[in-house]
């Protein structure tokens, strides 16, 4: 089970958590970007590569036996920072059409490029399964 910590008198995080708490089998999830499993771009915009990053990460994750509930950590890193702060609504959109209502701790950082070119995005994550030991 995973209990997100919001410390008494701080205002509340919108769309992410500020931590987790979090006890079980850990999983990380390298830096995903935008290319499907056969590592081919099906999207050149922004908010299509960022959900299938995100479907990448899920799908690793479920490959683990995990769901995306179980994801206690994103590090999104992206190229553009007016693009990503324009198109806030679509992400928020894409976002929950992948995880949900599901939001963990997250940091986002700006650089000035990926390492693939035609990369827009790429985020890399932690999740913890729960461990059932009977009780």
């Amino acid at each position: 089970m995973h209990k997100t910590i919001q410390p008494e008198g701080w205002k509340p995080a919108k769309g992410y958590a500020n931590g987790v708490l979090a006890c079980g089998r850990e999983i990380y999830v390298g830096g995903q970007i935008g290319w499907n499993k056969d590592q081919v771009f099906e999207a050149r915009d922004f908010v299509g590569q960022m959900e299938q990053s995100l479907r990448n990460i899920v799908e690793i994750v479920e490959a683990s036996g995990g769901a995306p509930s179980d994801i206690v950590r994103l590090t999104w890193y992206v190229t553009d920072k007016k693009e990503y702060l324009a198109k806030q609504r679509q992400v928020g959109e894409a976002y929950r059409r992948v995880i949900g209502r599901h939001f963990p701790a997250m940091s986002v950082v700006v650089v000035s490029a990926l390492i693939e070119d035609e990369a827009l995005v790429e985020i890399e994550a932690t999740a913890v399964i729960s461990v059932n030991d009977g009780s």
